[in-house]
């Protein structure tokens, strides 16, 4: 028994075989660190299982009868929409004609007015004058408020004009509030909820948050509303000292409202405030061209930690799509594109798999020649791997690349807009899992082969080398993998599939040349 306090030689035997043992174990234990972490993510993404607590703060939604109230109809080439006094729903999509419409559940709808003090105000059950895009009203004080209403794309901008015809001061308090059902609360690896833009930054909050809690913020020109998974509904006040505040207000209903700091109006003077909503698809390119009217939208869709991959990416596939005018062939362009842009990193990945082959018998008479002494069985190893400009990590090179491209592009295809019901052959919804599961069966098939052909590669004798252990590892990694994505877009399983048959024809051509 080695004595580690008195001997010292004796210590350091063991603490080198120690250390060799470790970076045996290293590369499989990394390997099956990453196949956990992956299989968690997507369990967490997926699966999110709702929280139950009972809600802290909680108002009852007022039912207003609004019967009396005449409605109109407002449009563009994007939307149209119905305005009933100071409320806006039943918002449709006429690009997205097969969807339901925004704001069109019981009790749904955008609502813009003031508060008023020293006079009265429009309420709900206002009956307005209007002609064309044109609402008035004047109160009993003479008072006289003017709306107009116009529609760019898919943001709605209400101007209200207030003169005051009085003899006195009155002071008017702006607000908007968007108030609507929950719809589906949980959309595997997409955020939901409420979305808030306060002080240049964006904050999400998502149902079950406020099932518990109420949250309140101040800021200037910032906005508030909703997102689902492919669209979002948003309202902004352009007025200072705003208070900005997301909450449930009943059973399934929830508020973002916005309340901006009262304006005084002098007697025969007016004011003119405007309110902006943007009711329309998450797709990036209208959030960005929405930006010149609402700024910061742009920034309300979240792409994870690879946001900075996940964008480009899907400028790339929009792009792809608009040439081909398919979204699984813009999938495999893109894959095929990817991947000869990578090509320098994964050759020399192979190569030095090739070259460790080439190495085995030497490294077989190595291990036979220093079985019992680990130390300098490592370093004679090492010797030989500088030797040959290779190492045994090298396999996994490839794979390693791909985890930040693979993170980006699920993001990506989740909330592209453009992917949902976007067919390619038996497949209806690139957006959604393979019905038949054919493209999953097919990536793990492919993977496997591929692993085959990078196992064999890295063939060595030794029962104890970490090669031996990542091997026994990757075995079992295209099982694993088929299972996982048996659920995910086929968009994306799509891409990996393309992504291994690329990577074995390179693994063979590769291969015939380094002969």
């Amino acid at each position: 028994m080695v004595k580690y306090l008195d001997n010292n030689s004796g210590f350091a035997q063991w603490n080198a075989n120690k250390n060799a043992t470790a970076k045996k174990s290293m590369f499989g234990g990394f390997l099956w660190w990453f196949i956990l972490f992956f299989a968690a993510m997507w369990a967490f993404g997926a699966f999110k299982a709702p929280k139950t607590e009972t809600p802290t703060t909680t108002e009852s939604a007022v039912v207003v009868d609004l019967s009396a109230v005449p409605t109109h109809d407002v449009a563009s080439e994007k939307l149209n929409a119905t305005v009933q006094g100071l409320r806006i729903s039943n918002i449709k999509l006429n690009d997205f004609a097969d969807d339901t419409a925004l704001l069109s559940g019981d009790g749904d709808f955008a609502e813009v007015g003031v508060l008023a003090t020293g006079t009265s105000a429009p309420t709900p059950t206002t009956v307005w004058k209007s002609s064309g895009d044109a609402y008035s009203w004047r109160n009993s004080d003479g008072v006289d408020f003017r709306r107009r209403i116009t529609v760019d794309d898919y943001v709605i901008t209400i101007n209200d004009e207030i003169k005051n015809n009085t003899n006195r001061d009155i002071a008017i308090a702006p607000y908007a509030r968007i108030t609507r059902g929950a719809g589906a609360k949980k959309s595997a690896g997409v955020y939901t909820g409420a979305i808030v833009h306060v002080n240049s930054d964006t904050e999400h909050t998502d149902w079950y948050k406020l099932d518990r809690k109420s949250y309140a913020y101040s800021t200037t020109n910032g906005f508030a509303g909703f997102a689902d998974q492919y669209s979002e509904t948003v309202a902004q006040i352009d007025a200072p000292d705003q208070t900005i505040r997301t909450k449930k207000i009943g059973t399934d209903k929830y508020q973002s409202d916005i309340a901006a700091a009262a304006i005084s109006i002098a007697p025969a003077q007016s004011k003119t405030i405007t309110t902006k909503i943007f009711a329309g698809p998450r797709d990036q390119t209208v959030l960005n061209a929405a930006a010149a009217a609402i700024a910061g939208i742009d920034h309300t869709v979240d792409y994870g930690w690879f946001g900075f991959l996940a964008r480009p990416m899907l400028w790339a596939l929009n792009g792809l799509y608009a040439i081909v005018g398919n979204y699984g062939i813009a999938i495999i362009i893109f894959t095929l594109l990817l991947r000869f842009a990578i090509w320098p990193l994964t050759r020399k990945s192979y190569t030095s798999m090739i070259a460790m082959q080439k190495m085995q018998p030497e490294l077989a008479r190595i291990q036979k020649l220093y079985a019992n002494d680990k130390v300098r069985l490592q370093m004679e190893m090492m010797r030989l791997y500088q030797t040959h400009k290779t190492s045994p990590m090298s396999g996994c090179l490839p794979m390693l690349i791909q985890i930040p491209i693979f993170f980006a592009l699920y993001k990506a295809l989740l909330v592209s807009v453009q992917m949902r019901s976007a067919g390619f052959l038996w497949i209806s919804d690139l957006a959604v899992m393979d019905p038949y599961f054919i493209l999953p069966v097919l990536m793990g098939a492919t993977m496997w082969w591929q692993t085959k052909l990078q196992t064999a590669a890295q063939r060595t004798s030794a029962a104890n080398d970490a090669i031996a252990q990542t091997q026994r590892v990757m075995k079992w990694m295209p099982v694993m993998f088929t299972i996982l994505f048996a659920w995910m877009p086929a968009g994306l399983v799509l891409y990996w599939t393309v992504s291994n048959l690329f990577g074995i024809a390179q693994m063979q051509i590769i291969k015939r040349t380094s002969k």
